[in-house]
């Protein structure tokens, strides 16, 4: 069975971040699903750094506007679109006076991590999954990646499990390759509670998540794990085969002569625990 609709929702994606293993990552793999037929959408945040003017970025006026409530503040909704000629891909960045605007990526020009990136991090899954939602598009796979992404799959698992843009897609995760400190704080699992949401899907993590126990809780509500050879992990890789994560890679994504092997690893999380509908006689 055959992925139709695929999501990224990506850290990343050059040229609008600088070239780098994360940023192809980001780049390609939604342009060799593409080129395989499948339809695409994908999102990334709107770092401080990227130039709108010089990559044409505009707001999307009738999918912005929405309130976000985190940690009791409302935080708003931006969403603004560009397009990559070259791939003919259309992406979407999340932004946020407060998360995104004049900020980097997980650090400041000074190399310190800015203490709310757990937030940012919830800001932006929610952000991804409402503006998905008003799109009223339905995604088999979910492929996330990097730090920003590691709230997404517990969301899309629990709080918007019912919702019909969400209630049959499968995830696959994609680690970044940094280690960060200052990921949560002793607010970060009371904010991270939404919707239905009972808290008793936090128990099994520290109060205080490291870059680790954050990768593990997007393990733990994802359907499998791609690698990348800046990305990989042991420890996430063993963890992922002990929790019976299909695992693909390390796959060099900057060899075109690959697409093919990620596409049909995407069709094989998409059709694992799929049935066929039968023929029917006429």
């Amino acid at each position: 069975m055959k992925t139709k609709k695929v999501l990224f929702i990506t850290q990343e994606i050059f040229p609008y971040i600088d070239e780098a293993e994360l940023s192809l990552l980001g780049r390609r793999v939604p342009q060799f699903v593409q080129e395989k037929g499948r339809e695409i959408r994908t999102f990334m945040p709107k770092w401080g750094a990227i130039n709108e003017r010089r990559s044409q970025l505009h707001e999307v006026i009738r999918l912005s506007g929405m309130n976000l409530i985190i940690d009791g503040t409302d935080h708003l909704l931006i969403l603004k679109v560009a397009s990559i000629p070259s791939a003919r891909m259309q992406v979407y960045f999340i932004d946020n006076d407060d998360y995104f605007m004049k900020r980097l990526e997980a650090c400041d020009e000074e190399g310190v991590e800015y203490p709310d990136n757990g937030e940012r991090a919830i800001f932006y899954a929610r952000g991804v999954l409402e503006t998905v939602k008003k799109l009223r598009w339905v995604p088999d796979i979910i492929h996330c990646q990097g730090w920003i992404s590691t709230i997404a799959p517990l969301f899309i698992k629990t709080c918007y499990r019912e919702e019909p843009s969400f209630r049959d897609s499968r995830i696959i995760f994609t680690p970044g390759g940094e280690e960060l400190k200052l990921l949560t704080t002793d607010q970060f699992q009371a904010n991270i509670i939404f919707k239905n949401m009972s808290g008793d899907e936090l128990k099994p993590y520290p109060k205080n998540l490291s870059m680790m126990d954050l990768y593990h809780l997007a393990l733990d509500y994802s359907d499998g794990v791609m690698f990348t050879p800046g990305t990989y992990n042991e420890e996430l890789h063993r963890y992922a085969e002990e929790h019976g994560l299909p695992v693909f890679g390390p796959v060099d994504i900057t060899d075109r002569s690959n697409g093919t092997d990620v596409v049909n690893f995407f069709d094989s999380v998409w059709s694992e625990g799929k049935v066929e509908e039968p023929a029917k006689d006429f």
